[in-house]
């Protein structure tokens, strides 16, 4: 089995993820559902072959010394691989996560309008945040594209791995990859403010020095972008804070208060049909309102701005939900399934139509048109290689 045809198969059947597991055949995710391919079941050997022929000598050392990897590959010119290879207890793994080759507009991605406005800002910091696979990535590198196509700007990128390159149109855009440009976010940062930038991409904030040079930027008149893992706008705040000793926190509550532009939080829901996937956000607009509810620690009553702040861009995940459900674009099953992980900061009640607690509540499982797929539960219909 050939890592090519593998990935070649990834895309022709617009999956998100490949993941090689020994004891298991080849595993994708399509619309956010995993299926197994029938395919023979990997050995260790197998996977450490596939692996070891996209990496390089130096690469293959680092794994081996530290038992894991993150790099990114490219195919051909029609897609690049954010690969992550690990070591389990059946021996070597890795999980290949798709990058569009073509960056797509904040039209095609369909963004709410102030994410147009954050991208035209001068200065400030925006935080995009979600779970793992909720989208953030393109999102970023939309409102990046944006900048590229239509303003005269300097932006510099740091992350672990590039998942998007641009070309430079109208802005010169320089991407610096962890491992490969620079040793760390925090150096990376440093080093930034000597290099005249405009807009600055932080793939992740990790820790309280890379947070903490990210808001001297932002602060110091550049604009900032970075991602979080964190659901909703309040608990993004709560972990930027949260990261520093206590003797900081005020501090910290003082320079996000005046440089915090806006949060976005999203995460993907499968389109009604099972075909695809759509966004659905909660947004938070750095307003005078919200940057003294965050000087003076108030940050659960932060909700309930949203919820009145529908004039400046603002929106609770909650309502983001019920529009895609009120458009026909998600359904009801859905929807549920998203307001059950969504959490109210101040217990706001939800519409007890869509209660998640309802007893008769019917879960639609989406099948692929593809039946070389199987579900990843069972099943033998699948893709011979």
């Amino acid at each position: 089995m050939d890592i090519t045809q593998l990935l070649a198969f990834v895309m022709q059947n617009d999956a998100s993820d490949l993941h090689l597991s020994g004891g298991n055949p080849p595993i994708v995710r399509v619309y956010g559902g995993l299926k197994r391919l029938k395919a023979d079941v990997l050995t260790n050997e197998s996977i450490r072959g596939m692996l070891y022929s996209i990496m390089t000598d130096d690469q293959r050392a680092d794994y081996e010394r530290d038992m894991e990897l993150d790099f990114a590959i490219s195919f051909g010119e029609k897609a690049r691989f954010r690969v992550n290879a690990f070591t389990n207890r059946q021996g070597s793994a890795a999980v290949f996560r798709t990058i569009p080759s073509v960056v797509p507009t904040m039209e095609d991605l369909d963004l709410p309008p102030v994410i147009r406005r954050f991208a035209e800002l001068e200065k400030g910091i925006v935080l995009v945040t979600g779970p793992t696979g909720s989208g953030k990535s393109t999102t970023l590198a939309s409102m990046i594209n944006h900048i590229n196509e239509t303003q005269p700007k300097h932006i510099l990128t740091i992350e672990d791995p590039v998942e998007f390159f641009h070309t430079s149109r109208k802005s010169l855009i320089n991407h610096r990859e962890l491992g490969n440009d620079t040793h760390s976010f925090a150096k990376a940062l440093k080093s930034s403010l000597r290099e005249d930038p405009d807009v600055i991409l932080v793939g992740e904030m990790r820790d309280h020095e890379t947070i903490s040079l990210a808001l001297t930027a932002a602060e110091t008149g550049h604009l900032v972008f970075g991602t979080l893992h964190s659901s909703s706008a309040a608990k993004t705040v709560d972990r930027i804070i949260d990261v520093f000793p206590t003797g900081d926190k005020e501090m910290i509550r003082a320079m996000l208060a005046s440089s915090l532009q806006g949060v976005v939080a999203q995460t993907l829901l499968k389109r009604s049909g099972g075909k695809g996937r759509v966004a659905a956000f909660e947004i938070l607009v750095g307003t005078n309102a919200v940057r003294n509810l965050i000087r003076e620690n108030q940050i659960p009553q932060m909700y309930s701005m949203i919820q009145t702040g529908s004039r400046y861009g603002m929106i609770t995940m909650e309502d983001s939900v019920h529009n895609l459900l009120d458009q026909g674009i998600i359904d009801e099953d859905e929807a549920r399934i998203v307001l059950a992980k969504s959490t109210d900061e101040n217990g706001a009640d939800r519409d007890p139509a869509l209660s998640p607690s309802t007893s008769n509540l019917t879960k639609t499982k989406s099948g692929s048109s593809d039946d070389r797929l199987e579900e990843s539960s069972g099943g033998d219909s699948g893709y011979s290689f």
